[in-house]
């Protein structure tokens, strides 16, 4: 029975061992439960990395709309620019007949050109100031130079054609004569 005793307390013993490793592995976290998964830290930074690209989209569909709703008649106000350029050419070849009737319709023509440019101004259509002005390339298109007395060089003398700006953007250029210092 000696031997019986002993390996029933051998057994008892790695029994008892066995529980307590056990316990103990219950009450220490060990460093794989510790520490997230792999595939944990994947799923977090591409959820933060859709988001981000969410933001952005939704950031950039609001600059697009915007400049949408700025810019998008920009294509008919240029159209209806030559609709002015007419209206110019109109009122200035007849403003010096003396006939009493030309001039009254002279007078109806400017008012009616009046009324079409500030309706376009109220869209946002800006003439580009040009003579007497110096020379700006981003602005103005040279047609030639000459010289006129008192003009600084590159200066704007006289204007062909109007400029026009769209909210800050420029869909016409003005076509112009520039001073040079040479007679």
């Amino acid at each position: 029975m000696d031997n019986n005793e002993n390996l029933n307390n051998k057994k008892t013993d790695e029994n008892k061992e066995t529980v307590e490793t056990s316990e103990t592995k219950a009450s220490e976290p060990t460093l794989e439960e510790v520490q997230p998964k792999k595939e944990e830290i994947d799923y977090k930074a591409k959820y933060f990395y859709i988001a981000a690209e969410m933001d952005n989209f939704r950031k950039r569909m609001e600059r697009e709309k915007e400049n949408l709703v700025k810019y998008g008649n920009e294509r008919i106000l240029s159209d209806l620019l030559q609709i002015v350029d007419n209206f110019e050419r109109t009122t200035d070849m007849l403003k010096h007949d003396q006939d009493p009737k030309i001039k009254n319709i002279v007078a109806g023509i400017d008012m009616v050109q009046k009324q079409f440019i500030d309706t376009l101004s109220k869209h946002g259509l800006t003439p580009v100031q040009s003579v007497g002005r110096d020379f700006d390339p981003n602005f103005h298109e040279a047609m030639a130079q000459e010289y006129e007395e008192g003009a600084k060089p590159n200066q704007v003398i006289k204007e062909f054609q109007k400029g026009y700006t769209l909210n800050g953007r420029l869909i016409r250029a003005a076509k112009v004569v520039v001073s040079n210092d040479k007679q």
